[in-house]
């Protein structure tokens, strides 16, 4: 039986991104984008008629930011999962839209077919975020834990293979799904699986909990 697709709302102001972002979705065999909007408080006028899976949200809107929309969202609907898709690179912009709700963090010069990995990531568990934000991420958790607290573990503790954790170390310098299959000469879905497993062998639910359990085991 087929499975049904993968519904995607778009909000984002500028035209031709939108609707780039619309034939990406909806050229792939996983996707569909049911709704696209060009501002927040459209697209939270509609939402009930039009709930989606994802929706890959812009922060620099008219009028209500994507931050304050991704908490209303989230508000509402806690289901629906929100990557967010900007060109703004800044600490202050990451933290709040992350604190308000959004699962991922990518970057508009994110490619085609990444952007589509990142889409999979997601609806899989995931928290999909471009490289730099990544290393973001992890650096600021680095320092805001007390490390002179942490007691050392077993590197061997969570019984990773040697493929989990060369890719564990691949994830850590912000590779993306697709380039670490290129890189270790294995298909994503095999990359997707070894995630999901490092998932349950760290007991996480995302890549930026398991890249930073296993740096400080």
């Amino acid at each position: 039986m087929t499975q049904p697709r993968i519904k995607v709302s778009i909000i984002e102001d500028l035209d031709e991104i939108r609707q780039g972002f619309a034939f990406l979705i909806n050229s792939s065999d996983e996707f569909t984008c049911i709704a696209s909007y060009s501002d927040a408080e459209t697209a939270l006028a509609e939402l009930d008629d039009h709930v989606p899976d994802i929706i890959i949200m812009d922060i620099g809107l008219p009028g209500m930011s994507g931050i304050e929309c991704t908490r209303i969202v989230k508000a509402r609907y806690p289901a629906v999962q929100i990557m967010i898709c900007t060109v703004y690179e800044d600490d202050e912009r990451l933290f709040r839209v992350l604190s308000a709700g959004a699962s991922g963090y990518i970057l508009k010069r994110t490619s085609p077919a990444l952007l589509l990995d990142a889409l999979r990531d997601l609806q899989n568990g995931g928290s999909p975020m471009s490289g730099l934000i990544a290393r973001k991420v992890v650096s600021f958790l680095n320092d805001s834990l007390p490390n002179e607290t942490l007691e050392p573990e077993d590197p061997n503790k969570y019984n990773l293979s040697k493929r989990e954790k060369e890719l564990l170390t691949l994830l850590s310098a912000g590779y993306r799904n697709k380039e670490i299959a290129d890189k270790l000469c294995i298909s994503t879905h095999t990359v997707r699986t070894h995630i999901y497993n490092i998932y349950e062998k760290l007991h996480v639910q995302s890549r930026v909990e398991a890249i930073n359990k296993y740096s400080n085991k």
